[in-house]
């Protein structure tokens, strides 16, 4: 439960959100920070406070490229929290649930 509380705080906070979906939207090739910055206009300390709450939380990861901090999303944790907050979903009557996730997947 606390790897829940400390993903979802991280993402309780629109900078973070934001920045934490353009990386899901990279893909496992992730960003630069500062294409980040610039896709979301935001200044680099900003949102290096931002990218540093994301990884305290598991749920980014960074690596260096030569002069480049390459951001990435992890996806291993994203699926462990989903499958945390599905866990009990719709009292067990996953057929319940459904209909929710075709929806979502349309988006």
């Amino acid at each position: 439960m606390t790897i829940a509380v400390r993903s979802l705080s991280a993402l309780a906070h629109a900078g973070r959100l934001s920045a934490y979906r353009l990386l899901v939207q990279a893909g496992p090739a992730g960003l630069a920070a500062g294409e980040l910055a610039r896709r979301l206009g935001t200044p680099a300390n900003t949102l290096s406070t931002h990218l540093a709450g994301l990884a305290q939380a598991g749920l980014v990861a960074a690596r260096r490229d030569g002069r480049s901090i390459i951001y990435t999303a992890r996806f291993d944790v994203m699926a462990e929290l989903m499958a945390f907050l599905a866990r009990d979903c719709c009292g067990g009557a996953a057929e319940v649930c459904l209909p929710v996730f075709a929806c979502a997947e349309r988006r």
